[in-house]
This record gives C-alpha cells, structure tokens and sequence, in this order.
C-alpha cells in the first residue's frame, strides 16, 4: 500500500522537525521569531508556521507579545506524567512544610539545563506569602531550586561559589534571582543511586534567617528522598 507508506513517511519527518523545532527553542529561553526558527532549522517561514500550528494548539509553544515564541505550559503537564511518583511524594510533603514555615513551597525539577518548577503550594495560615504558578521556567543555576539541584550533583567547571557553597552546606539560599525581596532555600531530593534530578524549596519575603527554615527543608527533602528509594 504505498499511500500508507508515504503518508508514514511524510508524518514520520513532520514529527521529527516538529521535535526539532522544540529543541531550538529548548536552546532560546527567550524566544525566536519565525526568521531566526528558519534558519535554526535550515527552512522557509512558510514551513515553520507549519510546524507552529499543532504545537501552539497544544500549548507545546506560545508566542509571546513581541512576537517570539517560547516553549509552552504545555510541556510541563506532560512532564509531570514522566515524574507522577515524584510529585505525588513531594506534594503531600510541601502542604506540611509550607504551613509549619507559613511559606510558600515548590518542588523543582531539572530538564536539561533549566529548572522547571513542578508544583507549588501556598500556605493555608499566612495572609500574605509569595505566589507563582508550576511551569516557571529558569537557568538550572539560578535560584535556591536550581542551586539546589546542582549542589546535588558532581561539582562542575566554573561553578557559582553559590552552589559550592550549598553542597558543602547541605542548603542553597538566594535573594531576588526571580522575585525581587525573596529569599529561597532549597534542598536537593537527594535518591540513592539515581542522579539529583529535584529539590524541595520553601520562598518568603519577611526578614527570617534561612538559616531557621533551612532543618524543615531539609527534612521534607529527605522524606520526599526515602519514599523513592
């Protein structure tokens, strides 16, 4: 039946300049235009807007008010189904810690070399708490999340003295990377025999030491850790 061959064929090749397209952008935190997408991937405009369509629809891409596209939510929801045992562990575990800090919590995971956040849970005894969506996206070294993560792993050329820092500390603390007036601390979620891939953190604006909130951190880490195991 060679239709069927052919229509396998050309959708084979549509999907993989689709996957393509998404690791361009993967590459471009902060977008590119229809352009610079074509000459990435060595094709006309006409081509790209192809390729852009499903992947909008799906929210796999956005565009973004300057006309650029980005990588989209939609990719953190699938994400999540790759990590379901990692994030129904670690769900349970903020909800504790973010009401006994009275902070708001995450849990952060690595996706190449970005930090993508996974779920975040606000505080139930607190009127005013710092509030951001899952599916923030970040350098993997920015923020006590992503140094967090890092601190979790072998120590790397030319790394921030911030995540030398963490790993020796066993905690990573930072002040306005994201949000300015917030500080963070993170912890890695530290599982025997797999690569650090998560950290837990707890975020607040008020002026506590991070050295005070850094031991429920830590601790909600390490559970989260031993559920794995």
């Amino acid at each position: 039946m060679p239709g069927v061959t052919e229509r396998t064929s050309g959708g084979s090749q549509t999907l993989e300049r689709g996957l393509r397209l998404l690791r361009v952008l993967a590459d471009h935190p902060d977008g590119l235009s229809v352009s610079e997408l074509a000459a990435a991937l060595d094709t006309h405009r006409a081509g790209i807007y192809r390729l852009l369509g499903p992947l909008v629809d799906q929210r796999l891409a956005v565009r973004g008010e300057n006309g650029r596209y980005v990588l989209g939510a939609g990719l953190i929801e699938l994400a999540s189904r790759v990590r379901p045992r990692l994030q129904e562990v670690a769900v349970a575990r903020l909800r504790t810690l973010a009401d006994e800090l009275r902070a708001t919590t995450a849990l952060t995971v690595r996706d190449g070399e970005e930090a993508v956040v996974a779920a975040v849970v606000e505080p139930r005894n607190s009127d005013m708490h710092i509030s951001y969506r899952a599916g923030l996206r970040h350098r993997l070294d920015q923020a006590a999340s992503g140094v967090a993560i890092l601190a979790g792993l072998p120590p790397r050329p030319g790394e921030r003295a911030t995540i030398r820092e963490a790993r020796e500390r066993g905690w990573a603390v930072t002040s306005s990377e994201l949000l300015p007036g917030a500080t963070g601390v993170g912890v890695p979620v530290l599982v025997p025999g797999r690569e650090c891939e998560a950290a837990v953190t707890a975020v607040w604006t008020d002026g506590r030491d991070p050295a005070s909130a850094a031991p429920a951190v830590a601790a909600a880490a390490r559970e989260s850790a031993a559920a794995l195991g």
